[in-house]
């Protein structure tokens, strides 16, 4: 390759393509870093001398300029290109020697050229670029024509983006904020000499910037961390002195020009229409600029908060004005100019702001400017956007319609209580009273009718024109909360009152009185008494087939093979590969099991994770920031030396296992790979196939293990009257099982059968993705902040949430995945067909409109207007685009991890933002949204929640993903009332309550689950316990940072104050004592390190019905169980306990137990003979002990059998010689990786 002599630009572009080549060609040198260093020096040089050319040529037509400074210059650039053609000349031929004679010698020719060439760019830094350089070429020489200075500036960005540091990427954002900033400076019709001093501080700017890169590239030590440190402050200085307003020149040279912009008058609009995208550039980085000030900010005070919050939103808006090509164009020229003049305001107002003013308070002046900027961006927002006519007739979900009006209606009565105790909010008390009377007078109305409408279509009309008016009112409503026009809801009333009249004249004419209340006589809800169905807990017929399969898995070849379960969808084949994957046969033979759910959507990640989960039982979010290769390399040695069986379920091509099979060991010894699917795929020529026969008819009238369709019938049957039954069979067909489009009609007949209040419940799953196993709790809370579940007197809304879902699952309508300890469901998911079913269904019932692809989007554009979006694969969700069109979503989740862009809807009620991981800081947009009743956010670092939290005074839900530390709470979150869950999925932090005035706070009366953090030697545990007293579930940890060294004697930790308190966890609480409610039904201990001799004190609880002791929970070789204790417990779990030996009971500690599971305690002996005689013993699950211990767990299912008791299950995962690969698992886990059901049902 030869290097051009012919321009500076051909040189530079030249020299750094054959590095490329160079770098792909020679990897056997080992000498990337030499090479990368000379290239970021070739592009550091190439940056140089455009501006040395730039300049010079601009320079040549000035009468000023003087021969010898041109000489001068053009000195400099020739010894730049020199230097690069003739090193690179050099290189070349050492290259060419080499691998024309392939002479050993050559490579460290090469390797001395790349050197030579390293040494000769230093040289030309230490002599050229120094900073008196720098300084005399500023002094002389300017470019000042703005087009040279910007491309100026976009050379140095590219060469700086090219930086492997971090700070060097935020030095780039400031250097296009002040591109962005010329940019609208002559869109403004900024031009000539007043924009003279900005473009020489923008020169100048970045001049600076190269010099600090060349410093950085030819310092040796650039990796050492003091280097790297020393190279921060000195970025960080540049950006304060140089950048931000905070220098007073810099804000003056910037005020200059935004002065002149606000009062020119001959900016083209034509010119805006055609350059909006650089307005809305410019203030997408004011945006930025505003968050990066408040993220410095340690103690923000709450209305000034609100007010930046309020800046921030209102420039979005206006950002997403300008991307919106029919409403821009929309608006008159007064209001396009008007936009610019804002923008300028809005730089004024931000420039003027400080750290001490926003912690302390705003200086007046900024405080007025700030104050009239709101209000003309509220002036445009009311001109752009209408509430009452932007709602769409179609706009309403059509499923469980009264349920919706009787959320309004309760909303609207909490909504009246609350601004009756605050006078301070102008608020029309008196119109929203009457619409509330009158929606109540329609609301009984459509209770008379809600029969006779089925067959009279002028009632239908009726009830969809009120059910229209209603929703127009809470949109209308709530908009007034957030400071919308109060005009609206006059004509929102007016109809609301000209339906009530309709109504009554309506209903008089018809003379029905069908009475208040609702009724279904086809369907009717059943309390279920009996105990909730496992997915896959049984298998009826196909004995033949497990058989098989398990002999296919455990015989044959000892190299990695292959068996696959091959059939049409709902015909049963994950259930009989489940009946395989759990067959103590399979326990036994295999040293690990994994398993996961591939589907039609998959990612590399997401496969890994879960094989990864299957064994360490850790939860998902460790793993979110952990990359591919790093999980394929903890899978593969994980594996490695193991037999293994990995089951991959529903997978639908080759290329899912291809993402996979790098991190799978093939050590000859037997492992194997199930698979399910509907199409036969060939993973190897000789791979088994086992094609999925239908039941015999015999089989099929077996309960448990149906095909789909099958238990459809049977859910809908034992829900329904029998007078209904004969309706039912006329619905259905003989060869109802063999295809998927009767089982969808199957589908359509179940749904339809359900009560109105299940209908939404169940068409919600379609917001999960396929195949996902939902956790319960986040579901049921989903449900109670959609409004999904209605008020029982006497029954708090979480348990009427689980009595829905456990109708569900009695319908054969979900399936349970994981079981509770205490019973009842963990997590569950759909069939593949049900699933299917919910998502169209959701969507013609416009409860939910899910975005499966980019393209997905634009399907919004239609009629529909929905009120929940839920973004499942799309790249980039683009709601903030979206939102001048379709203001009324209130509910958005989120299943990716890409950035919104951050808009947000200011009516949204639930915000999921599930894998969008906020680094250090609180997502402060989210403040403003008051109306969130559910808020999950995914953070890492976070550690301290803002004041203005408070400003979400409905919140119900908070859930906090994957935060690394614990985090305190302001002093205002005791002022959100409706507080009811407030939980972290990290099982090894928690909230920290204030403790100051906690006499005065008043309480938390509704929380019900906690995830707490606690420091017990500031003597607030009790104070603070006190002002929660519904809680049923708690989650209790020591703060991380306590030291352990300040424990004094025997201390007490009361937790008996909370009566309703059903189940707690404590994690790392050595040395403390406990007395706990007496009602308490589940216990579980990690990191308590007392002594065995102490357990006394929990035995004794007469309630106790879960106990799990896990990761030394408690020391010493023995565990004596005395008489009288533990009298009802059913479950009982040992986990990681490494002193323990021995264990001694009597059959009446076991009286009530029914499941026992030991895990990892590798010098236990056995487990108590007299478990043998428990009658009530259903499960024993033993993992990673000894040999004996899973001989005496035989022993004692033999005696059961002996005594006629075959209802005992055993299962023994590797004992004895597998005992290393628990321990290197253990070592492989982090230290949060305990049994932490809370972290992974939520």
């Amino acid at each position: 390759m030869e290097i051009s002599s012919s321009s500076s630009i051909s040189c530079f572009d030249s020299a750094l393509e054959y590095l490329d080549w160079f770098s792909a060609t020679f990897r056997c040198l080992d000498c990337d870093d030499i090479t990368d260093l000379v290239e970021l020096g070739v592009r550091v040089l190439q940056s140089f001398d455009l501006y040395l050319t730039k300049c010079r040529r601009r320079r040549r037509n000035l009468e000023t300029c003087l021969e010898q400074d041109e000489e001068e210059k053009d000195v400099t650039s020739f010894r730049i290109q020199n230097l690069i053609i003739g090193r690179m000349q050099d290189l070349e031929f050492a290259c060419s020697e080499h691998l024309i004679h392939s002479r050993l010698d050559g490579l460290t020719q090469i390797r001395s050229e790349l050197t030579r060439f390293q040494v000769a760019i230093k040289l030309f830094f230490e002599t050229y670029i120094k900073e008196s350089c720098i300084n005399s070429l500023l002094e002389y020489y300017w470019l000042r024509d703005p087009e040279l200075v910007i491309d100026f500036v976009d050379s140095v960005s590219k060469t700086l983006a090219e930086l492997p540091i971090y700070c060097f990427k935020h030095l780039v954002n400031k250097l296009m904020f002040m591109k962005s900033f010329i940019r609208f400076a002559m869109l403004r019709g900024i031009k000539g000499q007043q924009l003279i001093d900005l473009l020489i501080h923008a020169e100048v700017v970045a001049i600076n910037a190269l010099r600090l890169a060349s410093i950085w590239c030819l310092d040796s030590d650039r990796h050492n961390g003091d280097v790297q440190k020393e190279m921060r402050l000195q970025i960080s200085r540049l950006i304060r002195e140089k950048i931000n307003p905070g220098d007073p020149p810099v804000r003056e040279t910037y005020i200059h020009v935004l002065t002149a912009a606000k009062l020119s008058r001959s900016s083209d609009i034509s010119d805006l229409e055609k350059n909006k995208h650089l307005v809305a550039d410019f203030m997408d980085r004011l945006v930025h600029n505003i968050k990066e000030l408040l993220k410095s900010c340690t103690n923000i005070l709450v209305p000034i908060m609100n007010q930046m919050l309020k800046l921030l939103e209102g420039l979005r808006f206006l950002t997403i004005l300008l991307k919106h090509q029919e409403k821009f164009k929309e608006l008159c020229h007064e209001m396009k100019n008007l936009i610019g003049v804002v923008a300028c305001d809005a730089v004024v107002v931000i420039f003027s702001l400080s750290v001490n003013q926003i912690e302390e308070g705003l200086a007046k002046e900024t405080d007025l400017a700030l104050f009239h900027l709101l209000k003309v961006i509220k002036f445009i927002r009311a001109e752009v956007t209408d509430p009452v006519t932007s709602f769409s007739p179609f706009g309403f979900p059509r499923t469980n319609e009264m349920g919706s009006m009787d959320f309004l209606l309760e909303n609207l009565k909490e909504l009246e209580i609350c601004n009756e105790a605050d006078d301070s909010i102008a608020f029309p008390k008196d119109q929203i009273h009457t619409v509330l009377e009158d929606l109540v007078f329609l609301r009984s109305f459509l209770v008379k009718i809600a029969d006779q409408r089925n067959w009279n279509g002028k009632l239908q009309a009726l009830w969809s024109r009120v059910m229209e008016v209603a929703h127009r009112a809470e949109f209308v409503i709530d908009s007034i909360v957030v400071g919308d026009k109060h005009e609206y809801l006059e004509r929102v009333a007016r109809d609301i009152q000209l339906l009530r009249t309709e109504a009554f004249e309506t209903y008089d004419s018809t003379k029905h009185d069908c009475g208040a209340q609702r009724t279904n006589q086809k369907s009717f809800r059943i309390e279920s008494k009996c105990s909730t169905p496992v997915l896959n807990e049984a298998l009826v017929g196909l004995d033949d087939e497990v058989k098989t399969i398990i002999h296919s898995l455990t015989r044959g070849s000892k190299l990695l093979d292959f068996v696959s379960i091959v059939g049409m969808a709902g015909l049963g084949k994950t259930t009989l590969a489940n009946r395989v994957y759990n067959d103590p046969l399979i326990l036994s033979y295999f040293h690990i099991r994994a398993q996961c759910i591939v589907s039609q959507v998959y990612s590399m990640h997401s496969l890994l994770v879960q094989l990864l989960c299957s064994i360490s039982s850790r939860s998902p979010d460790e793993y979110l920031e952990i990359g591919e290769n790093d999980l394929a390399h903890k899978l593969y040695k994980l594996l490695k030396g193991n037999r293994y069986l990995i089951f991959l379920d529903d997978v639908w091509e080759i290329k899912a296992w291809n993402l996979v099979k790098s991190s799978l060991p093939n050590d000859a010894n037997g492992s194997r790979i199930l698979v399910t699917s509907r199409i036969q795929l060939q993973f190897k020529p000789d791979s088994k196939a086992y094609h999925l026969r239908h039941l015999t008819d015999n089989e099929s009238w077996k309960l448990l293990g149906l095909p789909l369709t099958v238990v459809l019938v049977a859910g809908i049957l034992a829900n329904t009257v029998e007078d209904c039954w004969e309706e039912v069979a006329k619905s259905l067909t003989s060869s109802i099982v063999l295809h998927d489009e009767y089982c969808m009609k199957t589908l359509e007949l179940s749904y339809n059968h359900l009560p109105d209040d299940l209908k939404p419940c169940l068409l919600y799953f379609g917001a999960f993705q396929e195949d996902e196993n939902v956790p319960v709790r986040r579901l049921l809370w989903l449900w109670i902040s959609e409004g999904f579940v209605r008020k029982t007197e006497g029954k708090r809304l979480e348990d009427a949430a689980d009595d829905y879902l456990r109708d569900l699952v009695d319908r054969s309508l979900v399936m349970v995945s994981k079981q509770r300890s205490t019973g009842g469901a963990k997590a569950c998911r759909l069939h593949d067909l049900v699933h299917e079913f919910c998502v169209k269904k959701a969507k013609e019932e416009n409860l939910l409109h899910i975005l499966h692809s980019q393209s997905g989007r634009f399907i919004l554009t239609g009629p529909s207007n929905p009120l929940r979006v839920c973004d499942q694969n799309t790249k980039n969700l683009m709601i903030w685009e979206l939102m001048l069109e379709f203001p009324n979503v209130r509910s958005l989740l989120l299943f990716k991890e890409d950035d919104l862009g951050f808009w947000l809807l200011k009516l949204l009620r639930v915000l999921d933002l599930r894998k969008l991981v906020f680094h250090v800081y609180f997502p402060m947009e989210v403040l403003l949204l008051v109306h969130l009743r559910y808020l999950a956010l995914c953070t890492r670092g976070v550690n301290f929640i803002p004041a203005a939290i408070a400003n979400l005074s409905r919140l119900q839900t908070f859930l906090l993903r994957g935060n690394n530390a614990d985090c305190f709470l302001p002093k205002t979150i005791w002022n959100i009332k409706t507080l009811r869950h407030l939980w972290t999925t990290n099982s090894a932090i928690g909230f920290m309550f204030p403790v100051e005035n906690l006499e005065v706070s008043p309480g938390l009366d509704r929380l019900v689950a906690l995830s707490l953090a606690i420091d017990p030697s500031s003597q607030s545990l009790q104070k603070t316990l006190a002002k929660l007293p519904s809680i049923r579930r708690l989650r209790c940890n020591m703060r991380k940072s306590r030291e352990e060294t300040t424990r004094i004697g025997n201390e007490i930790l009361g937790f008996d104050c909370l009566s309703q308190l059903e189940s707690l966890t404590l994690r790392h609480f050595c040395g403390f004592g406990f007395k706990f409610p007496l009602n308490l039904k589940k216990l579980t201990l990690s990191y308590h390190k007392q002594p065995w001799c102490e357990i006394s004190t929990i035995g004794k609880l007469p309630n106790l019905e879960v106990l799990k002791l896990l990761d030394h929970s408690f020391y010493g070789e023995e565990w004596e169980m005395n008489e009288g204790e533990f009298l009802n417990l059913r479950v009982l779990k040992l986990s990681r306990l490494r002193d323990f030996h021995s264990w001694t009971a009597s059959s009446d500690n076991f009286s009530r137990l029914e499941k026992l599971v030991v895990d990892w305690c590798p010098n236990l002996e056995d487990v108590p003979s007299c478990l043998g005689e428990c009658l009530t013993l259903e499960m024993i699950d033993v993992k990673w002990c000894g040999e004996s211990v899973a001989s005496s767990v035989k022993q004692i299912q033999q005696e059961q059998i002996d005594t006629g008791n075959e209802v005992l299950k055993i299962s023994i995962e590797p004992c004895g010689d597998a005992r290393s690969s628990s321990e290197e698992e253990e070592e492989e886990s982090s230290p949060l990786e305990t049994e932490s059901i809370p972290s992974q049902g939520v």
